[in-house]
C-alpha cells in the first residue's frame, strides 16, 4: 500500500545526534530528504498531504523493546492482545515493539516462535519483532539459535528466576551464551536468584506474610545484583555479550557499571516503572499494592538517584517497559492472601515516551538523551537501525510529531491498554504525541486512531550494533 508524497513542516526535528528545524520529505513508506524549514529545497518540495508540526518536536517512532503481549503467566495471560497492545503503543509514540516468544519446556523454539507468529499476524498496528524466551536449554535448541538467527530473531532470553517454569542453571546459561559467541546472538537475562527468592518466599507465607508488599521485600536488591555479577561472570567465559533486563537496584547498577569500566560488552537496561514508582507503592493498602507486583520488583525511592545517573552515564542504555498488563480485577486478586500467586506485569506501552519527556523537563536527561534511550539505543542495540529509531533518508516513516506543551492526566480512564488501572493514575506530565506515522501511514491524529489491525509487520532483525 502506497501512500504518495508527505511532508512534515516547520517542527524541530530530534534525534539522537541532532536538533534542527528541518522539513521532512516521505515518499511512500520511507524518509526521503531532510532540509531546513524556509530553504528553498524545502519549499521547492510538492507532496500530497502536508502536516504542520508548528511548535513541536519532529521525533523518531518510539522503539519498546521489551513487551509482553498475551504472555501465559500465572495461570492466566497478559490482558493485552497484539492489536490492543499495538494500538495503545501507537497513541504514546511508540512505532515498533519487540515482543518475546515463548518456548516450552520440551518443546522446540520452532514451535514457540510459530506461535507466537500466529498470534501477531494480522493483529498489530504497527512493526513488530521477536527475542526467543528459552525455557529448555538442549543439543536441540541450542542448534536451533542459529537458524533463528539467520532469519531474524536475534536475541535470547534466560531466566535465573522462576524454577520449575522458565529457570535455566548456570550450566545451561553457559551453553546458550557460548552458542552465540559463535551465532552473533544477544543473550537477555532476567538476574535474580529465583532458588534463593523461592527459600524467602516459602518464609514469608509461613509467617503469614502474604501482603504485596513482601513480593518487593523477598526478592532482596542482593539478590538481583548477585545474579547480574554472576551472568556478566558467565558471559565473560563464555566470550558473549550480555543484556540484562529490567534492572531496578542499586547495586545491581554498581556490576553494571563495573563491567562497562572493564570495556566489556555487556548492557543494562531500565523501565519507567523503577524510575517513578516505589516501594511505597507496592505497600498501598486495601491490597491495591498487587497493582505495583512486577519482577524485578519496585524497589526503594533511594535507588531512584542510581537508575537516573546510570541512564546519564550509559551504564544504562535502554528504557524499556516489560509491558505485561494484568487486571486488577479477575487477575491480580488471584494472589489475594498469598502475593506469590500476583501475576507479575505492569502496564506501561502507552505511557513511556511521555515519562521519559517529563523526565528530561525534570533535569534528568537532555532531550536527545530521551531520543537515544527511547528510540535510537534500542534500534541499534537489537539490529534495527538505521531502519528504525532515526529520521534520516532512507529510514522507515516512522515519525512522531510530539506537542512538548500538551499537558494531561494519566488516567486509566483514558489511556488505550486494555487493564483496568493505570500504573501512573493521576500523575500530570507534560508532553505527548500528537500525530504518529507508522511507514508513512498516519496511524494517530489528534487523539483520533486512523490506523489498523494488520498494518504492522513483521521486521526481522539484524545483530547488535555494537558488537560489530
Amino acid at each position: 500500500m502506497t501512500h504518495g508524497r508527505t511532508v512534515i513542516r516547520n517542527g524541530l526535528v530530534i534525534t539522537a545526534a541532532d536538533e534542527l528545524h528541518a522539513d521532512v520529505l516521505i515518499d511512500g513508506e520511507r524518509v526521503v530528504a531532510l532540509a531546513a524549514t524556509g530553504s528553498p529545497e524545502a519549499q521547492a518540495w510538492r507532496a500530497d498531504r502536508t502536516i504542520d508540526a508548528t511548535d513541536c518536536y519532529v521525533i523518531p517512532g518510539g522503539v519498546d523493546a521489551h513487551t509482553h503481549m498475551e504472555l501465559p503467566f500465572g495461570g492466566t495471560f497478559a490482558s493485552d492482545t497484539f492489536e490492543t497492545g499495538t494500538r495503545a503503543a501507537a497513541f504514546g509514540g511508540t512505532t515498533t515493539i519487540v515482543d518475546f516468544a515463548v518456548q516450552s519446556v520440551g518443546h522446540s523454539l520452532r514451535e514457540g516462535l510459530d506461535a507466537w507468529h500466529a498470534k501477531a499476524q494480522g493483529n498489530c498496528a504497527i512493526d513488530y519483532g521477536f527475542h526467543m524466551i528459552m525455557s529448555d536449554v538442549t543439543e536441540q535448541s541450542l542448534k536451533e539459535m542459529d537458524l533463528l538467527v539467520e532469519e531474524g530473531v536475534t536475541s535470547f532470553k534466560l531466566f535465573m528466576a522462576y524454577p520449575g517454569v522458565f529457570y535455566s542453571d548456570d550450566g545451561r546459561i553457559l551453553r546458550a551464551m557460548q552458542r552465540s559467541a559463535g551465532n552473533g546472538g544477544l543473550i537477555m537475562m532476567h538476574a535474580e536468584n529465583g532458588i534463593a527468592i523461592d527459600v524467602l518466599v516459602e518464609q514469608a507465607l509461613a509467617a503469614r506474610h502474604t501482603d504485596p508488599r513482601y513480593h518487593g521485600e523477598v526478592r532482596r536488591e542482593l539478590l538481583e545484583a548477585e545474579a547480574t555479577h554472576r551472568a556478566i561472570q558467565l558471559a565473560r567465559v563464555a566470550g558473549s555479550p550480555l543484556y540484562v533486563v529490567h534492572v531496578s537496584a542499586e547495586q545491581a547498577v554498581a556490576e553494571l557499571a563495573q563491567a562497562r569500566d572493564l570495556g566489556l560488552n555487556v548492557f543494562g537496561e531500565t523501565c519507567p516503572q523503577y524510575l517513578f514508582l516505589s516501594t511505597d507503592n507496592l505497600a498501598e493498602p486495601d491490597f491495591e499494592g498487587a497493582k505495583y507486583v512486577c519482577s524485578t520488583p519496585l524497589r526503594p525511592r533511594e535507588h531512584q538517584a542510581a537508575l537516573w545517573r546510570g541512564l546519564r552515564t550509559n551504564d544504562l542504555s535502554v528504557v524499556s517497559t516489560d509491558h505485561c498488563p494484568f487486571c486488577f480485577v479477575g487477575q491480580k486478586d488471584l494472589g489475594r492472601g498469598d502475593f506469590s500467586k500476583i501475576p507479575n506485569g505492569l502496564p506501561g506501552v502507552e505511557n513511556r515516551m511521555d515519562l521519559l519527556h517529563q523526565a528530561h523537563l525534570d533535569g534528568h536527561i537532555s532531550r536527545r538523551r530521551w531520543i537515544e534511550l527511547a528510540c535510537a539505543t534500542p534500534a541499534r542495540m537489537f539490529g534495527l537501525y538505521p531502519r528504525k529509531g532515526t529520521i534520516a533518508p532512507g529510514a522507515d516513516a516512522d515519525i512522531v510529531v510530539f506537542d512538548p506543551h500538551d499537558r494531561y492526566t494519566m488516567s486509566a480512564a483514558t489511556h488505550h491498554m486494555n487493564v483496568d488501572y493505570s500504573a501512573y493514575e493521576g500523575r500530570q506530565v507534560t508532553g505527548r504525541a500528537r500525530t504518529v506515522l507508522s511507514r508513512g501511514a498516519v496511524v494517530v491524529d489528534g487523539g483520533e486512531y486512523l490506523g489498523h489491525a494488520g498494518h504492522g509487520t513483521f521486521v526481522p532483525r539484524a545483530t547488535c550494533a555494537y558488537l560489530n
